[in-house]
């Protein structure tokens, strides 16, 4: 089984918030450089006290390195794993500020950092996935074809905040990826000051909720807006609330579209579990031990369910996520090598 190519759809860097600061534009540098600056160049980091909740749970969890190119390939390694796409870690938050100027220029500082970071030391096997803002449309497009330019593999918004990505106000965002080829990924933050994890008194029981809430709300939005049919060659990603919740919502979605999609989704024209296939545009990540994953399978094809590290989060068990998947017995060879490699592949543009 250790013979089987695999490749990580989803797993993060960690910020050098210091180094971000200095890149961001003015007035908005100068607020956080220098002896008198404020530390909060990334939204998580003021929010983090307020809540009360520890998320290492005082450092008992503790995850990887994964500060520079050198930190990622050593993990790589480790696996071992062909490549990584890389997501952000306190840039997951970016949905929540609410100044659209400087949303814009920390998504800019952010994505200026992961290339001059990594990729003149990655040899190719570290994949960037730039941050796009919510909450100007027009800039989040400007940005993806800047962060094209830049070399990064793809983009991601934030699931959460006040943003429903269906808008037709998100359209020039998902013409300028079709133009550019580049995958468009929407990724939760698992905060619990996520829309419906907010009222939960525990950090287990918010995080059991936002990751796949705040997904889920979005997928609906742009399902019943028609975005996965209006730009079929857009490849579109939905991260980190695993794979197996997929069958029952697209049942749920279906249903309602056969009661009232005429009315209320005209412009999708046709049920939404026929955009969810082998060889269609839209994707998950999955948690290898789903034991509905198999099945989940089944019903949506090999090449649509990525292998996701998260790795260095505290809760990733990589390497070890990544041999328990190479041996599930459960799944045919097929299947295993649909997630390990080839639905990454197809999602990031690589075959």
């Amino acid at each position: 089984m250790n013979d089987m190519p695999a490749a990580d759809g989803d797993c993060h860097v960690l910020e050098n918030a210091k180094r971000i600061a200095e890149l961001l534009d003015e007035p908005y540098r100068s607020f956080r450089v220098g002896s008198n600056a404020s530390p909060d160049v990334m939204p998580i980091e003021p929010l983090t006290p307020l809540d009360g909740m520890p998320r290492s749970l005082g450092g008992r969890r503790v995850g990887g390195r994964a500060h520079c190119a050198e930190d990622w390939l050593a993990a790589l390694d480790r696996g071992p794993l062909e490549w990584s796409a890389v997501y952000p870690t306190l840039g997951l938050y970016a949905g929540y500020v609410r100044d659209p100027a400087y949303q814009a220029t920390l998504c800019r500082a952010y994505n200026d950092w992961l290339a001059e970071t990594f990729y003149p030391h990655c040899d190719g096997r570290i994949l960037g996935v730039a941050l796009l803002p919510t909450l100007d449309p027009a800039a989040a497009a400007a940005e993806l074809r800047r962060a094209a330019g830049l070399g990064h593999a793809g983009v991601m918004f934030p699931a959460d905040g006040t943003h429903l990505l269906g808008d037709a106000r998100y359209n020039v965002v998902y013409e300028a990826a079709q133009e550019t080829r580049i995958p468009v990924a929407v990724h939760a933050s698992g905060s619990p000051f996520a829309p419906g994890a907010e009222i939960f008194p525990t950090f287990i029981q918010a995080h059991s909720v936002a990751h796949p809430y705040g997904i889920i709300r979005q997928f609906t939005s742009m399902m019943f807006e028609g975005v996965f049919e209006r730009f079929p060659e857009v490849n579109f990603g939905f991260l980190e609330a695993g794979a197996t919740w997929l069958p029952w919502w697209l049942d749920r979605m279906d249903e309602e579209y056969e009661s009232r999609g005429a009315a209320e989704a005209p412009l999708l024209t046709r049920a939404p579990s026929t955009f969810v296939h082998k060889g269609g545009n839209v994707f998950v990540g999955c948690e290898p031990n789903e034991r509905m994953l198999g099945q989940v399978l089944d019903l949506v094809g090999d090449d649509v369910v990525m292998y996701a590290s998260d790795y260095p989060h505290w809760d990733s068990d990589y390497p070890g996520s990544l041999q328990y998947m190479r041996s599930r017995e459960d799944l045919t060879d097929a299947q295993r090598r649909g997630v390990l490699y080839e639905a990454a592949n197809r999602f990031y543009y690589r075959s």
